[in-house]
């Protein structure tokens, strides 16, 4: 492992898609669903995936609630206490289960916004395509949740590390 390599992540942008800016056809609603996208500069050498989830996981940008409050000095991250949270939370999957959980949330079953449609493609699916790995974040234990805890319908979290191209992408997506 990397000594101080939580430093050598750069967070670069955190691209945020609000499923409100887009028509729904048929009078469907947007259901209060958005993605948001942290994205990283990988350090140099060849860290392994666990050595850049846990450079992740340490990293400030993780300390997020995603309740609209921004960043905490709190250990909270989503609905939990970060503390609860370890390389081995993640799960390995393949990109149909990636592709296939948050096309499935995001459709809820019926058809999106071509333009939507057309920006999930970019931000979401060309990214998990590509990455070299995929992680998903495993169940945690009823008591991980901060006190505030689930403020969420459905919170799905995928971690994209993309070797070839040197990034990784912290994709939340979820409904309020």
């Amino acid at each position: 492992m990397l000594v101080g390599m939580h430093h050598a992540l750069t967070h670069w942008d955190s691209p945020f898609i609000n499923f409100k800016d887009f028509d729904f056809p048929g009078g469907r609603g947007h259901g209060y669903r958005w993605v948001q996208i942290k994205r990283f500069h990988l350090p140099p050498g060849s860290p392994t995936d666990q050595d850049l989830l846990t450079a992740l996981i340490a990293h400030p940008e993780f300390r997020d609630t995603y309740d609209g409050a921004g960043l905490w000095l709190e250990p909270r991250h989503g609905q939990w206490w970060a503390d609860r949270i370890t390389p081995g939370t993640y799960e390995a999957v393949g990109e149909p289960s990636a592709t296939g959980t948050i096309r499935a949330w995001a459709t809820s079953g019926a058809s999106l916004p071509p333009d939507l449609n057309a920006r999930l493609q970019e931000a979401v699916y060309t990214p998990i395509r590509q990455a070299t790995s995929r992680y998903a974040l495993g169940a945690l234990p009823e008591d991980a949740h901060h006190d505030y805890g689930p403020i969420h319908n459905e919170f799905h979290e995928l971690v994209l590390i993309d070797h070839h191209l040197g990034t990784l992408a912290l994709l939340v997506a979820a409904d309020d």
